[in-house]
């Protein structure tokens, strides 16, 4: 399969079912032994997909919530906008509820209902095609913004240097290229010879499952670590810089991020690496001045205990304490990358003049 082949498949991990009133998604939680599609219909099997990670990685679940709400849209039998509305809102809401921390969710949600709130009192046909514009345009947007990050991320790249990535922020989190991972496909399509270290991630092995997967896929060199080795191959000298995602940037340009990040850029910072956080503007969240303002997520305990295992490695009562997320102080990001250029210290500066705000 050719280069240009392999990216365009990735773009089938989230898509609106051909009735229009269902979304298509592989599962990510199967991956790598199967490749399995979802179709989800309900309101229910939605919130499930989103909260399980059976589709995950911000942007993909605001592509996920803004196609979730158009096929619900489609659902609805109704004939008067007040009562479209008020359903509207508690579909939106009730999705939202799903993952807290990861802003894209909200911020996709948020566009939809808009659409819906800036037409208000016309005629429900004409605001489902304007539903059906706007949730194609966030995935169209999706692909743009990643290879615009990409660019700026591989700016940052040298012929023959290896990168520390993770989580996983590759196509599957999003719908092309990734963010994270993004500068090494596009370097790879431009004939560099890029290598990688991917984390496994404990608990829900994203690293492992995902970003070794895709690397590999893409015929790049890539080495799978337990998370505990990473200062290891920094202390060996082999890693010349680390490249993550991130869920959201609070406006100081704290960056909170899949568990086990902050201990990442600590290493970094340790041993002299630039530490670079790839993501769209969408997750930075300007209401929210600091890391100690982002919400996290706690999970099920049996994703520590037994997930993945045949039995359980811990003993049933013994306590577990599952954080989602945690957050990378800004004073370690060497750079933030978005679509629209690249920040540096000091974020409460060149975060506001993405946005143009004074």
């Amino acid at each position: 399969m050719s280069e240009e082949r392999k990216q365009a498949s990735y773009a089938e991990n989230v898509r609106l079912g051909e009735d229009e009133k269902s979304v298509v998604i592989i599962d990510q939680t199967q991956l790598p032994n199967r490749t399995v599609y979802l179709t989800l219909r309900t309101a229910q099997e939605m919130y499930d997909a989103i909260k399980l990670l059976q589709v995950r990685g911000a942007p993909a679940i605001g592509i996920c919530a803004g196609y979730c709400m158009y096929a619900l849209s489609k659902q609805m039998e109704l004939t008067d906008y007040d009562t479209f509305a008020a359903e509207f809102h508690r579909l939106a809401e009730y999705l939202n509820s799903s993952r807290p921390t990861a802003v894209n969710l909200s911020w996709a949600l948020k566009r939809m209902e808009k659409v819906v709130t800036d037409h208000a009192g016309e005629q429900l046909e004409a605001i489902l095609e304007l539903l059906d514009r706007e949730c194609h345009a966030i995935q169209e947007e999706d692909v743009a913004m990643c290879r615009a990050i990409s660019e700026y991320g591989l700016s940052l790249l040298k012929d023959g240097d290896t990168v520390l990535t993770h989580c996983n922020a590759g196509p599957l989190a999003t719908s092309r290229y990734g963010t994270a991972i993004g500068p090494l496909l596009l370097g790879k399509e431009r004939g560099m010879e890029l290598h990688a270290f991917a984390d496994e991630t404990r608990p829900l092995l994203q690293g492992a499952r995902l970003t070794s997967y895709e690397l590999h896929k893409a015929g790049i060199d890539v080495t799978l670590i337990c998370d505990n080795m990473a200062s290891l191959v920094m202390k060996n000298g082999w890693i010349n810089a680390c490249l993550v995602g991130c869920d959201r940037v609070a406006a100081n340009g704290d960056a909170a991020n899949k568990i086990g990040t902050s201990g990442v850029a600590i290493l970094a910072k340790h041993y002299g690496i630039p530490f670079y956080v790839l993501g769209p503007t969408s997750t930075i969240d300007l209401n929210c001045k600091t890391g100690d303002d982002i919400e996290i997520e706690l999970r099920d305990p049996d994703e520590i205990r037994s997930k993945f295992y045949a039995e359980p490695q811990a003993l049933s009562d013994v306590k577990c304490y599952n954080p989602a997320f945690d957050v990378t102080d800004h004073s370690l990001i060497t750079a933030i990358i978005t679509e629209k250029g690249i920040c540096r210290a000091p974020y409460t500066e060149s975060i506001p003049a993405l946005f143009k705000i004074h």
